[in-house]
């Protein structure tokens, strides 16, 4: 099974220090956030001036990892949607909109992000739940128009710690904002308190962008790599060949003295996975 891995687990390392690595271990996507030694860029859950990074540069940082065989799958975002400040909000879209150039300029299909969060507030809460859900709304048909205009997709990521907190609620949410431009970046451990593996597929196969591949606990707040939670991987990814065969599988959550070793235990994953009717 071919595997990727984010750009920004390697912070320490230039964008072609981490293009020749993934090339020579064997790795094919990656989800870039310019979050490199030579392009530090990324803000989770905020935004950066970007005034520096130029179309040019923005090119030949692309090119540099296709150029070593890395597919570019996506434009890591990951800004806040939920910003209930008029101006801030503004900002936000802003940023992500000139990260939409970037993807349409570079022909990266993807742009991707989570719901974002008000530090401190994170998560669903009955005196905002409904206000923020429809903030979200707006925002992200906001960002879905410009999409349209930039030739590319939205990929929102859901997790159970926001305000789409499942499968079902991520289906809803597309068909109310009602466009084609709006994708799932489906991460199966920020689903797995609330769906099964079955579920998430059932709800989500039509949406489907790419997919982050991390692990989790069920009661844990945090990640975990692939294996050391309660996913059941080969059940996973006989669903994965079964129904989104070729769709980007990109680890997260790795570092660089352990991202070939999860990997492994991915492919260890698939291999008992076609063991399964």
């Amino acid at each position: 099974m071919d595997v990727g891995v984010v750009s920004r687990s390697f912070p320490q390392l230039s964008n072609k220090e981490t293009a020749k690595l993934l090339a020579k271990k064997g790795f094919k996507w990656t989800e870039l956030c310019f979050s490199q030694s030579d392009s530090n860029y990324w803000v989770y859950n905020g935004r950066s001036d970007m005034d520096s990074l130029s179309n040019e540069r923005s090119t030949e940082i692309v090119e540099t990892y296709r150029t070593n065989g890395i597919e570019v799958t996506s434009i890591g975002v990951f800004t806040n949607l939920l910003e209930p400040n008029e101006k801030e909000n503004e900002k936000n879209l802003t940023y992500f909109e000139r990260l939409m150039e970037i993807a349409s300029i570079n022909n990266v299909p993807y742009v991707s992000s989570e719901c974002g969060f008000i530090p401190s507030r994170r998560g669903v809460n009955s005196d905002t739940y409904e206000s923020a859900f429809q903030i979200l709304v707006e925002n992200v048909k906001w960002l879905a128009d410009k999409a349209k205009k930039y030739n590319v997709s939205v990929a929102l990521e859901p997790c159970v710690l926001d305000v789409v907190p499942s499968a079902k609620r991520m289906d809803d949410f597309i068909n109310q904002v009602g466009s084609d431009r709006v994708k799932v970046l489906l991460d199966p451990a920020n689903l797995i308190a609330n769906n099964s593996e079955e579920e998430m597929f059932s709800y989500l196969t039509p949406h489907i962008a790419y997919f982050h591949g991390k692990d989790r606990k069920v009661n844990d707040t945090y990640g975990r790599v692939i294996g050391d939670g309660d996913i059941d991987w080969p059940l996973f990814f006989n669903m994965y060949h079964k129904y989104t065969e070729g769709v980007p599988f990109i680890m997260e959550y790795v570092n660089i003295d352990n991202f070939c070793d999860i990997r492994d235990r991915v492919v260890k994953f698939d291999e008992m996975a076609v063991m399964l009717k």
